[in-house]
């Protein structure tokens, strides 16, 4: 092109610098597509109709953030909008642009605005080099519209950029190239007259071509140096024709490069897909993301402390000896060095991925969550230091020493009390804890189900009141103490049962857990079936088989007290198989006794003929005022006038709760069934505090509604005034309590058969 005649030699010399350039620049530049129809691949954001290619042909292009790896078209496509929109555009690199440069570019930006109403869309290169100075000088002229921002980077943007200009900008992720797309891109570059080699004759074979696709790995200025590269080096042969086979290719493109960068996206996503496939047992996918990193130079120590993280985290108390291991391998490369070393780092992966997993010791960050939000966290008293002035303050006292008792295990309260109750390791079911998981089990079911059983032991007269949340979780604290107490009596009513693996087993009227634990472990083929009274009672057992992760859970049915016959349909719904055991524990309580009979002849029906009834029956002898006038020995006045009336009362109302177990045993009798019944009693303390003053004595208490009903009237004020006064007196000592169990154990007789229930009778309560 000749000279324009009259132009400065400055640009004179800038438009030769152009030509120059253009005629020298590598093929990658050349082939750059100048419009959306010539530009390849990322048909999910450019393809017809899509956001992004319709604000283009609108020109109505936003603030964009393109970020992807290298040689997929982001400053490609940042040039086509360039061309297609008549708004000003300009360009920096970051690399090399500093604020000053963004100052010149402001100031041209308001310039051309003010006195041409001219946009300015400006393209940053690699705008994740920018430091936050930088770019935090960018934000307000992007902010007010003085600058329209195409940025692109290699790197996540919501990580490397001002989080500032990412909320202002639409990001577009461009994925590598696919194969398709590329070997369109290589069959371009060989037939373009003009930027291309289609001047020449050029042959790539189609092993050339498949090589050079699949190490540049979607990149496409990878791709197309390697041709460049084969093409410039070989030369023509006599027919002048340029021949690019396999072994040339390979030449060009020796190595794919690992995209690698330590403080970037491929080098969090790569150690993230290692984790993962430790975590997924998959050794494969492990030792193949391990392989990418040690290829792309990452440092082994960062990768054994990832693997130590992995032990404790994902694997735990499955194998404990998954720390161990790792440790031993991280001395062992740290004593043999590279390249010997990557036999320990291996070996280190291998049993990660092999292991048994497991994630209970998160438990540790639900403790940390409670420590920051919970006010009240005194030590116990028990668990204090006696040492110092336990004789002066009581603290150890009422400490139990755990070796003192069978297997070295003793209940009692080792959290604060506002925390009582709380479950924070939840053992999985596999390995080292798995084999520890059902004892804990056990365990624990005989504290979560203190509540529920301390009030089926002493029925509504002594357990029930308002509806208190507070008062509720008082009771499951106060009744966590009775943990070991339960679980000796769970062995008792357990005692010489000879399991089936296929025995099925109906648990009636569950209040927890505790009862079905011993057939859930015993019977897998069989199964349980666990039946409540109330929604209450369901809600408590379907948290408890959460918190305790069974095995093997039970189908819970909802089976009111005066409807036996809503078991029979609801089994019939889900099987009609018969069982070889039916157990319950406090059943029944309150209902007369041709409502027991009525009971025992619909689920007698399900018995198998080798079938067995287990029913434990716990009967309460003293109420609160009972209990409180064995304590205060007989005491006189108007207080102990008073308590002889209660006692009295008392009586008739804890009669009705022995006459279940009564109903129960002469139902079963004449009705076949050949049983015995073990009876023995147990004394109880009963801690006396202000919670459970309040439980008893607080208007509309079931206690003090029950008092009234079997007076025929309600206590006045000062009768209740000086039995509240009775009891404040005492907070802090213990009433006694005593209980009297029976556990009927029932076979059907030989060459009888079972009767048909008897007529439904008519619904009421009491005997």
């Amino acid at each position: 092109m000749p000279p324009i005649p009259g132009a400065p030699l400055s640009d004179l010399f800038s438009h030769q610098r152009e030509i120059t350039l253009a005629r020298v620049a590598p093929l990658a530049d050349r082939l750059r597509p100048r419009t959306l129809d010539d530009f390849v691949g990322q048909e999910a954001i450019l393809g017809p109709g899509r956001l992004l290619r319709r604000a283009i042909a609108a020109d109505r292009v936003g603030n964009l953030i393109l970020h992807g790896p290298p040689g997929v078209g982001k400053t490609t496509l940042a040039r086509i909008i360039a061309g297609s929109t008549r708004a000003h555009f300009s360009s920096l690199n970051a690399v090399l642009a500093g604020v000053k440069d963004l100052r010149i570019e402001v100031d041209g930006a308001k310039e051309r605005l003010a006195r041409h109403g001219l946009r300015t869309t400006l393209f940053i290169d690699e705008v994740h080099r920018f430091n936050s100075a930088q770019q935090d000088a960018l934000l307000p002229w992007v902010e007010n519209g003085t600058l329209t921002l195409i940025g692109a980077t290699t790197e996540n943007p919501y990580f490397e950029v001002n989080k500032a200009l990412v909320s202002r900008s639409r990001l577009f992720r461009l994925q590598p190239l696919e194969a398709p797309h590329l070997h369109q891109l290589l069959g371009r570059a060989l037939r373009d007259p003009e930027v291309g080699y289609g001047d020449r004759t050029i042959v790539v074979t189609p092993k050339a071509a498949d090589h050079l696709v699949d190490v540049a790995g979607g990149d496409a200025r990878s791709l197309l140096n390697a041709l460049e590269l084969a093409v410039e080096t070989t030369p023509a042969q006599a027919d002048g024709r340029i021949v690019i086979d396999l072994t040339i290719a390979e030449e060009s493109i020796q190595q794919r490069a690992v995209l690698y960068d330590k403080q970037g996206d491929a080098h969090f996503d790569t150690i993230s897909a290692f984790i993962k496939s430790l975590r997924g047992s998959d050794p494969d996918a492990a030792l193949f993301w391990l392989a990418r990193m040690v290829e792309a130079g990452e440092n082994p120590r960062f990768i054994f402390r990832r693997m130590l993280i992995a032990a404790g985290e994902d694997i735990g108390l499955a194998d404990p000896q998954a720390v161990v291991v790792v440790e031993a391998c991280a001395a062992a490369f740290e004593r043999v060095g590279l390249p010997e070393g990557l036999y320990p780092l291996a070996q280190a992966a291998l049993y990660l991925a092999g292991a048994e997993k497991s994630n209970s010791v998160l438990g540790f960050f639900d403790a940390l969550k409670s420590v920051r939000e919970t006010s009240r966290q005194q030590v116990p008293s028990h668990l204090r230091d006696a040492h110092r002035d336990g004789q002066a303050f009581g603290d150890g006292v009422g400490y139990r020493y755990p070796h003192a008792y069978a297997e070295h295990w003793v209940a009692q309260n080792y959290l604060p009390k506002a925390l009582q109750g709380e479950v924070f390791w939840q053992p999985g079911n596999l390995g080292w804890e798995g084999q520890r998981r059902e004892r804990l089990q056990q365990r624990r079911a005989a504290q979560l189900a203190a509540a529920a059983e301390l009030a089926a032991d002493q029925g509504d007269l002594l357990s029930s009141g308002p509806d208190d949340p507070q008062l509720e979780r008082w009771l499951q604290r106060q009744a966590a103490a009775e943990g070991e107490r339960l679980d000796t009596l769970r062995s008792r009513f357990w005692e010489g049962v000879s399991w089936q693996r296929t025995d099925r087993v109906l648990v009636l009227e569950a209040r927890s857990l505790l009862w079905a634990l011993d057939p859930l472990a015993a019977t897998p083929e069989g199964g349980v079936v666990i039946t409540v009274a109330q929604d209450c009672d369901r809600e408590r057992l379907a948290a408890q088989l959460q918190i305790l992760d069974s095995l093997s859970k039970p189908q819970l049915l909802l089976v009111p007290q005066t409807c036996p016959e809503a078991l029979g349909t609801q089994l019939e719904a889900q099987s009609g198989d018969r069982f070889d055991w039916v157990v319950a524990r406090q059943a029944w309580q309150g209902l007369s006794a041709a409502q027991v009979e009525h009971w025992i002849g619909v689920v007698g029906a399900r018995l198998a003929p080798s079938g067995q009834w287990r029913l434990l029956f716990s009967s309460p002898q003293l109420g609160p005022a009972a209990g409180l006038a064995a304590l205060l020995g007989s005491p006189q006045g108007p207080l102990g006038n008073l308590l002889d009336e209660l006692v009295a009362l008392e009586r008739q109302q804890l009669e009705l709760l022995e006459g279940s177990g009564q109903a129960a045993q002469r139902a079963l009798n004449d009705r076949g069934w050949d049983g015995h019944g073990q009876r023995w009693q147990e004394t109880l303390q009963l801690e006396l505090s202000a919670a459970l003053l309040e439980r008893w004595l607080a208007p509309g208490s079931a206690y003090l509604g029950q008092i009234a009903a079997l007076r025929g009237g309600p206590l006045g004020a000062e009768a209740l005034q000086v039995l509240r006064e009775g009891f404040s007196a005492r907070l802090g000592q213990f009433l006694p309590q005593k209980l009297e169990h029976t556990l009927l154990i029932a076979r059907r007789k030989a060459g009888t058969k079972a009767k048909p229930a008897s007529k439904k009778p008519r619904p009421g309560r009491g005997s």
